[in-house]
């Protein structure tokens, strides 16, 4: 199954499992977020397909993604298309117009006169590095972890298959540490709980996950849990984030090795950074709500519904 459908039907099915109120209070949440032009932003500034995306993903997560709010979105994401963007938000806005046309039937990419998979593919193509990689603009620079996972999600979502799995299978293996996780590019030494993610995730779409990496990597990933309850970023980071508990918590279910960290203090972690009047925190030292760590904190805890319940 497509990586990322099958990752939103664990969240989705996990997400049915929160208390009423707690999915209220966060659709709630997330639909004053919409702006007049149909995009969600950030803390700050304009609408853009990055938050877009984020908000999209956490309506459909939580079930209400209907057709007026994806039509609304759908319209402000067609707008982008026009103007010049970023691989992020370019990658964003494909996934974004999966959900957008999966519920209202539009289809944001109409416009250019050619379907979402040749649009795609059109934009990575000065984005791919010799080492079968993807980097994350044309102006140089190497191939990068995160970025290859995106691209290749993206290209699978839109029914496009990776290019040369093989390479892009050598390159991921090469960037494993020693201590099991995942570097964001080569010349990086220290890993990363989120360039690990990405790994992983990559590797399972490309089908090239051995056993070897599967312990290395969930031992890393393991050690990442700290006393607050959540998954730091790296080693030399102390404290926990939302976004590394999330992404550490899809890739310990990737690997079958959710029971490797204490759930129940992750959870605790999460709910510490919900807000009674919806959206999440990043972290203990935020003071902040957006869409993006709302869609983190809702897919973790729907994540540690899963596997609290096997």
């Amino acid at each position: 199954m497509n990586y990322l459908v099958e990752l939103t039907l664990r969240v989705v099915a996990g997400a049915e499992r929160l208390p009423e109120a707690v999915r209220d209070r966060h659709a709630d949440y997330l639909k004053t977020q919409q702006r007049d032009d149909g995009g969600f932003a950030g803390r700050a500034g304009q609408s853009d397909p990055y938050y877009t995306g984020f908000a999209l993903r956490a309506l459909a997560m939580l079930g209400v993604l209907d057709e007026p709010i994806a039509t609304r979105a759908g319209q402000f994401l067609g707008q982008q298309i026009d103007r010049p963007l970023g691989s992020i938000d370019f990658l964003s806005l494909t996934m974004g117009a999966a959900l957008v046309e999966m519920a209202a039937g539009i289809d944001v990419f109409q416009k250019t006169g050619c379907r979402r998979e040749e649009a795609l593919t059109q934009f990575v193509k000065p984005l791919r590095r010799p080492d079968g990689g993807y980097a994350k603009s044309e102006r140089g620079g190497p191939s990068s972890t995160y970025h290859t996972f995106l691209v290749t999600a993206c290209k699978e979502l839109a029914g496009a298959p990776p290019e040369d799995p093989d390479a892009i299978a050598q390159m991921i293996g090469s960037r494993q540490r020693i201590d099991g996780g995942f570097v964001e590019i080569d010349p990086a030494r220290h890993s990363g709980t989120n360039p690990t993610a990405a790994a992983i995730g990559l590797l399972r779409m490309v089908d090239r996950l051995d056993d070897s990496t599967r312990t290395a990597a969930g031992e890393f990933l393991a050690a990442m849990q700290t006393e607050e309850g959540g998954l730091r970023a790296n080693s030399r980071i102390p404290v926990a984030d939302l976004l590394s508990t999330f992404t550490g918590l899809v890739a310990l279910c990737d690997l079958g090795a959710a029971d490797r960290i204490d759930a129940p203090a992750v959870k605790r972690y999460v709910l510490s950074l919900e807000q009674p009047d919806g959206g999440f925190h990043a972290g203990a030292f935020d003071d902040t709500v957006d869409v993006e760590y709302t869609f983190y904190g809702l897919g973790a805890l729907a994540l540690l519904e899963n596997s609290l319940r096997t």
